[in-house]
């Protein structure tokens, strides 16, 4: 039976699709910058989630969207002087090297909401109509206090939210817990036709507007970061059930954790965004996933790349085992309790953790069965499996740019002293990175030996 745990009723509960494909979407990026790590984390997740239900059985439909209109995309316009279809252009296609670097599948559809504005707009239009919704002055805004149940996903009440923060009335706003749906127009900022004259929308209802459009109004998963469940997925509940009538909107949602830096999570704002596509310069991209599921989903993993560079250590044990050449015995490893483990482990709320303990003692099994001249053909395709299942390509990372002399020399002596200081992490840190140069190092007394491979 697999679970899941639903932030909206905090349990974790039972998945069962509503129809003959699960339906899931997930929040994507605002396009205006390169894609961090942080958003590598949810695009794993997700990525995970699905590979894991259609190794399950199931078919599955993923919608994961783009934000090209907002502010911060017409900020960066501004900056750079260009127009703000060029910068949503240059970061779609820098998203989509990122995941591709990844091994992260593409979702079955990657709308645009500027590509689904009418159907954004005649959403707003049955919000207006319904009485849930009025406009103003141009725009249009939701009436969060007809909705009895706003606040049931982040566990908050509308007076709560306002208490101890400044609200002040905008132009024609009847309340100030009431959110935009359509903005009026403002100078030199993009803008579509409405019934409530030129704007642009606000960025709850266009997830509504895109999920209503690929998936129907009612689906199995929302997914996203901790740090949307509000106000934007409350804000999405209220306004989709309101809409629809369709109650609830979504039947589970799934919140990853956010990376950490020495304990602050991890934004482009703090300054400590570690870029994807630099990191995968640095690192495979199995190393970068191994680390990410090495945490459950739910938790806040630390970003530090000695967690990475052992994860890259770790992936190359795996494709070592894998490596192995068969033995024409008659007596094999048994793999299949392996198999069991790991489909336990994330039936459990997507216990990744769980699941990678399953492969590598299955690894370690192979390894004792070489030894012993057992056939491990059928244990070493487990591994590929189950590996899969994780998007993980087992393939040898490519080399990098290579090391001059002078170069390998330095970081040869600089691994050297910290041994001699017993600094085993950075040693191994170094010895990773001459690795990833193809340099291979031999200790052989006090001396290292080096190599090029």
């Amino acid at each position: 039976m697999i679970q899941f745990y639903n932030s909206l009723t905090r349990t974790k509960e039972e998945f069962s699709p509503l129809g003959e494909e699960v339906k899931i979407y997930v929040c994507g990026v605002t396009v205006y910058d390169d894609s961090h790590l942080g958003h590598a984390l949810s695009s794993i997740v997700f990525d995970v989630l699905s590979r894991y239900l259609e190794y399950r059985g199931f078919k599955v439909r993923k919608v994961q969207n783009f934000t090209d209109v907002d502010d911060k995309v017409i900020n960066r316009a501004r900056t750079d002087g260009i127009s703000t279809e060029e910068v949503t252009e240059k970061y779609i296609q820098s998203f989509f090297r990122s995941i591709d670097g990844l091994n992260v599948q593409r979702a079955t559809v990657h709308p645009r909401a500027t590509e689904d504005m009418p159907e954004i707009i005649e959403l707003i239009n049955r919000l207006v109509d319904g009485g849930s919704a009025y406009a103003s002055n141009g725009s249009v805004y939701y009436r969060v206090r007809d909705k009895a149940d706003y606040g049931k996903l982040s566990g908050q009440n509308i007076d709560e939210m306002l208490e101890g923060s400044r609200h002040e009335l905008e132009d024609g706003k009847k309340d100030p817990a009431d959110f935009a749906l359509w903005k009026a127009v403002k100078p030199d900022e993009p803008q579509w036709k409405s019934p409530w004259g030129p704007g642009r929308p606000g960025w709850h209802i266009e997830c509504s507007a895109m999920a209503f459009k690929h998936l129907g109004e009612q689906i199995d998963i929302h997914g996203g970061g901790l740090d949307l469940i509000f106000p934007h997925h409350e804000n999405e509940i209220a306004q989709s059930e309101s809409a629809s009538g369709a109650i609830p909107f979504s039947k589970i949602w799934m919140h990853n954790g956010l990376l950490r830096t020495s304990g602050a999570t991890m934004s482009k704002s703090l300054g400590n965004a570690f870029n994807v596509n630099a990191a995968l310069e640095e690192y495979s991209s199995d190393a970068i996933r191994l680390w990410i599921l090495q945490s459950h989903y739910r938790t806040n993993p630390l970003l530090d790349k000695k967690l990475i560079a052992t994860a890259e250590r770790s992936m190359r044990r795996i494709r070592q085992t894998v490596d192995i050449e068969p033995n024409d015995s008659e007596h094999s490893v048994d793999f299949r309790s392996y198999d069991r483990r790991f489909i336990e482990a994330m039936d459990d709320d997507l216990n990744t953790p769980k699941a990678l303990a399953a492969v590598f003692d299955l690894c370690r099994e192979i390894n004792r069965g070489r030894d012993n001249k057992m056939d491990v053909s059928g244990a070493v395709e487990m591994v590929r499996r189950l590996t899969g299942v994780l998007g993980l390509r087992l393939e040898v990372p490519p080399k990098k740019a290579g090391l001059n002399d002078q170069e390998i020399e330095a970081l040869v002596q600089a691994r050297k002293d910290a041994r001699d200081d017993k600094r085993w992490d950075e040693a191994d840190t170094l010895r990773d990175q001459l690795a990833a140069a193809g340099i291979s190092i031999s200790d052989t007394g006090e001396d290292t030996v080096w190599s090029r491979d």
